[in-house]
């Protein structure tokens, strides 16, 4: 079986495809890193949601989700911009931790899994 890597550099793909499913790698608001939680939630799912079209997926067809916070507070409001994007009835597995994030800044990171439409 063959492996397809998405948007790869020499650190890492920000997606793979093998077997009919999709790891999408910890995506994060770079470029909105002043904003806030609900803000960078909304930019990270944007990015999620387009990985996952580049992969023949979508996130109806979500298996996991790993969420970090770095502040256990935003919890709320990251959820809120969530449950807004989730498709209806299409919840996955999902972790929430808290954590400190790589960059200053930072405020959420959201790595998925998903089956692509030959899974």
């Amino acid at each position: 079986m063959t492996l397809e890597r998405l948007r790869s550099g020499p650190r890492m793909s920000q997606a793979v495809v093998h077997a009919g499913v999709v790891y999408v790698s910890g995506q994060i608001a770079l470029e909105s890193r002043a904003a806030g939680v609900a803000e960078q939630t909304r930019v990270v799912l944007q990015k999620v949601e387009a990985l996952l079209a580049e992969a023949g997926s979508g996130k109806d067809r979500l298996i996991s989700a790993t969420i970090w916070l770095t502040d256990p507070a935003d919890f709320d409001d990251m959820n809120a911009v969530w449950d807004g994007w989730l498709a209806p009835g299409a919840a996955p597995a999902r972790a929430t931790v808290g954590a400190a994030l790589m960059l200053p800044g930072l405020k959420v990171e959201v790595a998925v899994i998903a089956a692509t439409g030959d899974g």
